[in-house]
């Protein structure tokens, strides 16, 4: 018998070994965090699956008597579509299997229903423990059928594949955190109509819309692409030890300002913000898509609801806000691959020096023009010194309602308040139209207040108001020859504009000139 010499024997020993570490070392198929326990996929739609695995790997998807099998690509991602499905409350089970390993991945407690993304800054993150009423909404939130996935939160240079979270089901042990506006919508389309509602909560708090939008479409408008460059700068000129030091006396003065703020029982400024890489900033364009967005597409969802605008608030920002929300939308429309209805809750009465406030506010308005798009006007619930007004159960009612009216078609009393629709000069007077004026306009608590007009000098005058069927006709006798109108033109504005449905108007104006002067109206006290 031939011996094997020792170098020889150590090689065939190597390769026995690597061979039998070769199904340990394939690597397992794997899904996104969205796919978790107690998730809810859209009703009536094709909604993907998708997840990792070895390059080339078949993988069978079964779900509700459905399977689907699909093989990974060359950087091991693979697809599936399910076929549309009707709303369902039975929990079912979803189950991932590779083919050539037979590793299995199941995901439980699944149910059909509406799902909607809710994103934003601080006023969509802003949680139900920090509104009104907490503790009855704590006690009263048994809805089990109402699930909420949070994205964890995460700027990122370049787009991301998964991201961290998990869903939560509604109870009073896990409703505390939930976005508020987000759960109060989806609590509102729960119980009219009368099937689960899937949130998916994607926000973070003092962010820009352009950390919202993805990179590759802000880069074609030329106003936008300056801001990257801007970045960059800033980026290239940053010293970590500098931007430290700064902090760091800054820090020191915030705690002096707090502890005497404290004593004489006034409320502690806000804290210094700990310096960070610019490049990897939240509010760095793209980031957040990056992070937060990117890695939730394509999961199947109705639509979307939008709370964001303030850190948009000065006079440049407001104004470009106007091409960046109608741009945001139709990015996220074009990742989707289709083109799903979009609300936004315009900013409320805040005491906010300069014109920003008011602008971002009109930007918002003409937002309205893209296809599919709906707007809660909360002008009357603001809180004139809390950028985070408590009560977010009516923007969420008021999200619902476009949402229930517009999109899913059930009989509702408005689907929003008065909005601006043209004016004509008619001698000394200007009439003004609105649509939406269910019920009838309405002047509460009195006679209108908040209009002012002006003739060619520019010169805001306060306009005596009335009411005529669906117009408003305003005039002054200082102005006997008026050529524009304002309403509502204040951050924090008194006024009383409603339809009959309890719906206020939208702030706006008639002219585009610079906005420089403030009209002379009354502000809210």
């Amino acid at each position: 018998m031939k011996r094997i010499r020792r170098p020889e024997l150590t090689l065939a020993i190597s390769l026995l070994a690597a061979a039998l570490l070769v199904p340990a070392l394939h690597a397992d198929v794997r899904l996104p965090a969205i796919f978790s326990d107690h998730l809810v996929f859209q009703r009536d739609a094709s909604v993907a699956v998708w997840g990792w695995a070895e390059p080339g790997e078949e993988v069978a998807v079964e779900f509700a008597g459905q399977k689907k099998t699909a093989k990974a690509d060359a950087k091991g991602k693979w697809m599936v579509k399910l076929d549309p499905m009707p709303a369902s409350t039975e929990a079912r089970t979803l189950t991932v299997r590779s083919q050539a390993t037979n590793h299995e991945l199941r995901v439980t407690d699944i149910l059909v229903g509406e799902v909607w993304l809710g994103s934003g800054q601080s006023n969509m993150a802003m949680t139900v423990q920090s509104s009104n009423n907490f503790e009855q909404e704590k006690a009263a939130a048994n809805f089990p059928q109402v699930r909420m996935f949070t994205v964890d939160r995460n700027p990122q240079r370049t787009p991301q594949s998964d991201c961290k979270g998990s869903w939560k089901l509604t109870t009073p042990e896990n409703v505390g955190p939930f976005s508020a506006a987000a759960y109060f919508f989806g609590r509102e389309l729960h119980q009219k109509l009368g099937v689960p509602v899937g949130l998916i909560n994607s926000s973070y708090g003092g962010t820009d819309i352009a950390a919202w939008t993805s990179e590759d479409v802000q880069m074609k408008v030329p106003e936008l692409k300056a801001a990257f460059e801007n970045w960059a700068r800033n980026d290239a000129a940053y010293v970590p030890e500098k931007a430290m030091a700064v902090y760091e006396k800054q820090l020191a003065a915030w705690k002096e300002k707090t502890k005497k703020a404290r004593a004489a029982g006034e409320k502690p400024p806000r804290a210094p913000q700990k310096p960070v890489q610019p490049r990897l900033s939240q509010n760095h364009p793209a980031n957040l898509y990056n992070g937060m967005i990117a890695p939730i597409l394509p999961y199947g969802i109705r639509g979307a609801i939008w709370y964001q605008g303030e850190h948009n608030a000065n006079p440049v920002g407001g104004l470009l806000y106007a091409k960046q929300l109608p741009l945001l939308i139709k990015d996220w429309r074009t990742r989707w691959g289709y083109e799903f209805p979009f609300a936004w809750a315009q900013l409320p009465n805040f005491n906010r020096p300069g014109d920003g406030w008011m602008l971002v506010r009109e930007s918002m308005l003409k937002s309205l023009s893209v296809p599919k798009t709906g707007m809660a006007i909360i002008i009357d619930i603001g809180d004139p010194q809390d950028i985070h007004p408590k009560n977010k159960q009516d923007v969420g009612k008021r999200l619902a309602l476009w949402a229930l009216g517009t999109v899913y078609g059930e009989k509702v009393s408005a689907v929003s308040g008065p909005l601006p629709a043209g004016h004509k000069i008619r001698g000394s007077e200007i009439v003004l139209s609105f649509t939406h004026t269910n019920g009838g306009l309405v002047a509460k608590g009195g006679a209108l207040k908040c209009f002012v007009i002006a003739g060619a000098d520019k010169q805001w005058k306060p306009a005596t108001a009335r009411i005529e069927g669906d117009k408003v006709i305003v005039s002054s006798p200082d102005v006997p020859k008026p050529v524009a109108a304002r309403y509502a033109w204040l951050d924090n504005p008194d006024c009383n504009l409603f339809n009959g449905a309890g719906l206020p108007a939208s702030p706006f104006r008639t002219d585009h000139w610079p906005v420089e002067e403030q009209p002379a109206q009354p502000k809210r006290k």
